[in-house]
């Protein structure tokens, strides 16, 4: 397994126990976004100053990182709501339609173009993730303010990995990712004092929860995502990224005592199958042709 791939994997996993953390509800939903930020830059401005790393090559990308940063946050907000007004599994589905959005947009906008494996892969994974939380879900969905949030943060996400998989063409990891987490910071903390959410006040597993959101789901993960989404196809990092809602219902069984069922298994190994597919070079055969997966990272 190359270094990105494991980046990957790791920076997935980070993630991974994000939804539980803020469907306790131990702080508000966008305050909560906000020292996720917050938290992390104030480790990374510094290191990057420090360092001499924070180099940005041009007036241009310096923007459109800024950019990133705002619309990272815009995702990490709606995503919040999403999850403390339904069920933690329900919004990362639904935020996890990102992958769709993701390859219509590598389509029109970036030099690495989605192959038809990826769209495969996709459909599987997708397929899968519907099966994970239950087709009686869709059948009976409720446009609700969750809904329209869950989705909104999928389209967010998406918008956010093609301008950044662009940005990253030519800036460092470390420099991108510190601005980017600092706009975010700076934006989430005007909103939640315009929205008059409390800054203080939280329970002291509110304050531990807010640490591990910003040291793990923000910083580890994101310095682990960044380098894996420079070295590796935007797409193939979205749809990877399907795998968490794997790991977060296995976390929300371990840790909140949500009921694990044989079809939310069967789901879970069609999504990884629908990953694998994306990954590997294997010729499958569709409609009496030969599909051919690209290898590589």
């Amino acid at each position: 397994m190359t270094k990105p791939r494991i980046a990957l994997v790791l920076g997935i996993i980070c993630i991974s126990i994000f939804p539980i953390l803020v469907k306790l509800k131990l702080a508000p939903a966008i305050v909560s976004a906000f020292y996720r930020m917050a938290i992390a830059a104030s480790i990374l401005v510094p290191f990057a100053l420090l360092s001499g790393k924070f180099k940005i090559p041009s007036i241009k990308l310096f923007l459109l990182t800024l950019v990133c940063g705002t619309i990272f946050a815009l995702d990490v907000a709606v995503w919040n709501i999403a999850i403390q007004e339904s069920t933690a599994t329900q919004a990362t589905l639904l935020t996890n339609l990102s992958p769709v959005w993701v390859g219509i947009g590598a389509f029109f906008f970036l030099k690495n173009k989605p192959t038809r494996n990826f769209w495969i892969g996709t459909v599987i994974a997708i397929f899968g993730m519907i099966t994970l939380v239950g087709f009686h879900f869709f059948v009976n969905l409720d446009f609700n303010l969750a809904f329209i949030f869950a989705i909104l943060s999928g389209v967010f996400y998406a918008i956010y990995m093609l301008v950044s998989k662009f940005v990253l063409y030519d800036v460092e990891v470390l420099p991108f990712i510190t601005l980017s987490t600092f706009t975010s910071a700076v934006f989430l903390g005007v909103l939640s004092f315009f929205i008059n959410e409390p800054f203080t006040g939280f329970t002291e597993m509110g304050w531990i929860s807010l640490l591990i959101q910003g040291l793990v789901c923000q910083l580890a993960a994101w310095l682990l995502l960044g380098y894996a989404t420079k070295h590796m196809r935007a797409t193939r990092v979205s749809v990877s990224l399907l795998g968490q809602a794997v790991l977060t219902t296995i976390f929300a069984w371990l840790f909140i005592n949500e009921t694990v069922t044989f079809q939310m298994i069967i789901g879970g190994i069609i999504l990884l199958f629908g990953i694998w597919v994306t990954f590997y070079s294997k010729k499958i055969p569709i409609i009496g042709k030969e599909i051919k997966i690209e290898k590589g990272v």
